[in-house]
């Protein structure tokens, strides 16, 4: 079965990358016309219907993905998801299922540039750049990204580990951005998430990916930023996180 499982693997990356690449491709050029057209609105839903083909494309390698949402995430708010990470289906899966809230990115300034459509949506659609080796340069950035969520009332999503867990095993969180976003953005909600098998995915390496696999995104109860000092805030986050990984 193992072996069965493995051999049909190879065809079955072979056909997710070539969609997932054309996605990529194709929504370049629709990503420039709606930014240009339509402003920011048209441009955030050129981004909604990529984040949607690029994360349906992980049917063509059998993999599930659930969504669970149980909670009153409040509106017309600042928010701040935080997340533990594990490949870069997460980043396609919080901006599918978070859309309503206008998600944006704290992400590494490499990614900036050289991507067809994730660079340009990094760039032009509200995200942070950082420099991870220049404080200089991270820490203005995402102290303005951070008044951007507050004055535009959109959310932020932090990958709090800073980088991709590869075998789901959490690591420690870094408390440094999340301090610097809730101390920037004063009226905000903590809202943690937990993402379970998305590591699967890539297990292996990235060729060939495995396959029949079922990824899940829980949200847990919001927290008012301001509602107790910022190390109980950050513990009961990376705990809530930490909680449901299995």
């Amino acid at each position: 079965m193992k072996f069965l499982k493995k051999l049909l693997s190879y065809p079955l990356t072979i056909i997710f990358y070539f969609f997932y690449g054309l996605f990529l491709v194709i929504f370049h050029p629709i990503q420039w016309l709606s930014l240009k057209l339509g402003g920011y609105e048209a441009h955030k839903k050129s981004v909604d219907y990529l984040s949607f083909f690029l994360l349906k494309s992980l049917l063509l390698l059998g993999t599930r993905v659930k969504f669970t949402n149980n909670q009153n995430i409040p509106e017309n708010t600042p928010l701040i998801f935080v997340s533990n990470h594990q490949s870069m289906h997460d980043i396609t899966g919080l901006g599918w299922y978070l859309r309503k809230y206008h998600p944006k990115f704290i992400s590494k300034i490499e990614l900036g540039k050289g991507i067809p459509s994730i660079s340009f949506n990094l760039k032009y659609g509200g995200s942070c750049l950082i420099d991870r080796k220049n404080s200089k340069q991270s820490i203005p950035a995402i102290m303005n990204f951070a008044k951007y969520i507050e004055k535009n009332k959109r959310s932020a999503i932090i990958f709090s580990e800073g980088t991709r867990s590869r075998t789901g095993k959490p690591k420690q969180f870094r408390e440094g951005g999340l301090k610097m976003m809730v101390k920037y953005a004063p009226s905000s909600y903590i809202v943690p998430v937990t993402i379970n098998n998305s590591w699967k995915i890539e297990q292996f390496g990235s060729f060939p990916l495995d396959i029949f696999n079922k990824v899940t995104f829980e949200v847990h109860e919001p927290i008012k930023s301001d509602s107790m000092p910022f190390e109980e805030l950050f513990k009961k986050t990376e705990r809530a996180v930490k909680e449901s990984i299995h």
